[in-house]
């Protein structure tokens, strides 16, 4: 596949990465050399100098031959402008990357399809999704659901009260006599892999779950997790995403929001209706022993300052709010919470990221997910007619072994997937994809 990226920031030089890494055929387009030297230096991938803008530089990359074409620069009107260009150009879908919440408007879209722009990406947007979905999966570090809650991925840190501490996969499946989940992937030690039935689970093991949804409960037992009742949340920055993030919550919890900028907080009590703002520095542990942190359920830190995040999310688990939310920015961040045990991770690259990677997929994929704290992706996508993954029971079918599938969600049923299981065509199959298999599964799928 012929994909060629506008804009080498942080989201464009991660989907290099990313792409590249599964021997895509990548072009890469800035206006700034430096950060083209770096990709050059560290990727795969062919780079050229000059303004997405440029007819002569869309013509230079041959977009006329581009399966895809991802426009994700920091300036959203270059986006808009290079995607439309390329379409007109000849390249078969054009992604645009976007922070106006106007123009993700469903009235609003068609007026982009018109210009040619098939979809539009708001990072900002799908980070308060993210936070939502934390919330109300509260007992997850991390969640996903699938197909409107019929199947979801459930993480968690296995803690001394877990049953299934020191057994093996196998004796751990005895557990889960309905097989209503199935672990596909355990973190251990900043090392990630599909455990096989031999493998034991042991104390802080970061375990990622697929699970029918009356499965969620023995899940959670088993793994000696207790659910979370949540009423009060404090968020920690009153910038966009901490705004959308409170006009959300307001509506089910008791929300408070710290925001260190005066003016900003007038803009924020006119918009927010049940939302208490408070004008504070959020990094004053005064401050936070006064709006009595200790009695909060839920604290969510998305400043501008992944420092500040990860300093005043400490403190909230000093404290032991029971579910601390944390936006890191900085990748190389993520390995330091995790070893500070901050889990509920969230990164707009990444989040970003796997949303526009669903489209380099020659198959009919419905969402990719970059799992935070493990060097995988959990992919849904439907089995089309006559594809290979129909044609025997998933045993038979010779998979990579960086490839397991979790589940299976037909019609309004869903189940958890073994050897024996046979997929149907039209049947939405949930996979957990090892980076190295990202575009394997398109023999299987498409």
């Amino acid at each position: 596949m012929k994909i060629v990226i506008a804009g080498a920031g942080e989201v464009g030089t991660f989907l290099a990465e990313l792409l590249s890494n599964d021997k895509q055929d990548i072009i890469v387009i800035d206006i700034d050399e430096e950060r083209l030297d770096y990709i050059n230096s560290n990727f795969d991938v062919l780079t050229i100098l000059g303004s997405a803008t440029s007819f002569n530089v869309l013509e230079e990359a041959k977009v006329k031959n581009a399966d895809i074409f991802i426009a994700a620069t920091q300036n959203e009107h270059v986006n808009l402008v290079a995607s439309s260009l390329a379409k007109k150009l000849g390249a078969k879908r054009s992604v645009a990357r976007v922070d106006n919440m106007e123009y993700i408007e469903t009235k609003n879209v068609r007026h982009f399809r018109s210009l040619g722009i098939d979809n539009l990406i708001n990072p900002d947007k799908l980070i308060v999704d993210e936070i939502i979905g934390l919330i109300k999966r509260s007992a997850s570090n991390e969640v996903f659901e699938f197909s409107k809650g019929e199947l979801s991925l459930f993480v968690t840190r296995l803690n001394p009260d877990s049953k299934v501490v020191g057994k093996t996969l196998k004796e751990a499946n005895n557990l889960n006599p309905d097989f209503e989940y199935r672990a596909l992937l355990i973190v251990r030690d900043n090392k990630t892999f599909i455990p096989k039935p031999h493998d034991v689970f042991k104390e802080n093991d970061l375990v990622y779950v697929v699970s029918r949804r009356h499965g969620l409960k023995s899940l959670m037992e088993i793994s000696g997790q207790a659910p979370i009742n949540i009423k009060d949340v404090m968020i920690l920055g009153g910038g966009q995403v901490g705004m959308l993030t409170a006009m959300e919550l307001e509506k089910q919890y008791n929300v408070k929001l710290i925001e260190k900028e005066r003016a900003k907080c007038e803009e924020l009590a006119e918009i927010l209706h049940k939302t208490l703002v408070l004008n504070a520095d959020g990094r004053d542990i005064d401050i936070l022993q006064q709006e009595n942190i200790d009695q909060i359920d839920a604290f969510v830190a998305v400043t501008d300052s992944s420092e500040t995040n990860i300093f005043t999310s400490l403190i909230a688990k000093q404290y032991n709010v029971k579910k601390v939310i944390t936006e890191v920015e900085n990748v190389d961040f993520i390995k330091i919470t995790k070893d500070l045990k901050i889990e509920g991770i969230i990164n707009k690259k990444l989040i970003t990221a796997s949303h526009i990677t669903r489209y380099t997929i020659r198959a009919d994929v419905i969402s990719v997910k970059l799992l935070n704290t493990a060097k995988a992706d959990i992919i849904e996508v439907v089995a089309r007619n006559d594809s290979k993954i129909t044609k025997g029971k998933i045993r038979d079918l010779d998979l990579p072994k960086d490839i397991t599938i979790g589940g299976v969600i037909r019609g309004n049923e869903s189940f958890i997937a073994s050897g024996d299981t046979e997929i149907n065509p039209g049947d939405i199959v949930v996979l957990l994809v090892m980076p190295t298999a990202l575009h394997k599964i398109e023999k299987y799928f498409s």
